[in-house]
């Protein structure tokens, strides 16, 4: 299965450390981000991966190169203008000619991309959301009133919620709703196929999920000890 690694963003939440590295080049420990990505792309049986770029984008390319210190073959893309979480899309339409992963260049996961290519197949949409559940601190006082009446009040609770993980499984189908040229989310998508009643999928995900690009998982990130979680997967290609 081929995958596309979304890493043309600006990382603004990580600024001003994204300023002069992109996101996806981030340092976890003495890797990269996206080195820990590909090989876990490459532990899960990927080999064909789409790098979608556009801010410093050549500093991706050549860190990366053609991928093959991983076993992977790597091809690129380079925006000209931000073109949001599935706009990039548009450009490997002829590439993409069978059920592919999209996924986060800032995401680190112990997801297992077989069980999630399953459940895709297995429901038949041509969409399916990887989730895990998160929880949230309120900073305020929650008042449900009846009337102008106070009927409840919790002081800053927690609320969980399901939530994407930036990992996608989708058919080849769901590009024809996606406009070229034009800055268009995952969420702009979601709302096209619900407005058609295109159904999506959601595989639901208890393990390890990080967003780098938030600074506490980032720094949660820095905490563990990647080589026996992930042990180097260069070997495979000598």
């Amino acid at each position: 299965m081929k995958a596309v690694i979304q890493a043309g963003g600006r990382g603004t939440r990580l600024m001003p450390y994204t300023s002069v590295l992109p996101k996806p080049l981030m340092p976890i420990g003495a890797r990269p981000v996206l080195e820990l990505l590909l090989q876990w792309l490459r532990r899960n049986n990927v080999e064909d991966v789409y790098i979608t770029t556009g801010y410093l984008g050549h500093l991706i390319r050549s860190f990366c190169s053609d991928g093959q210190q991983w076993g992977i073959n790597i091809k690129y893309t380079q925006e000209i203008e931000p073109l949001g979480t599935v706009g990039p899309l548009t450009l490997l339409r002829e590439a993409l000619d069978d059920t592919f992963l999209m996924l986060n260049g800032d995401i680190l996961t112990d997801l297992s991309l077989h069980a999630l290519a399953m459940t895709h197949r297995n429901h038949g949409a041509p969409l399916t959301i990887a989730t895990t559940t998160r929880s949230t601190r309120m900073d305020f006082g929650i008042i449900e009133d009846q009337d102008g009446t106070v009927t409840k009040f919790t002081e800053k609770p927690t609320l969980s919620n399901c939530v994407s993980m930036g990992v996608y499984c989708m058919e080849p189908e769901v590009i024809k709703y996606i406009p070229s040229g034009i800055a268009f989310g995952l969420d702009d998508l979601a709302h096209c196929l619900l407005d058609k009643g295109v159904p999506i999928h959601v595989y639901k995900h208890a393990g390890l999920w990080l967003d780098v690009g938030r600074v506490e998982d980032f720094h949660s990130a820095q905490e563990i000890k990647w080589e026996e979680r992930a042990p180097s997967i260069v070997a495979m290609s000598a």
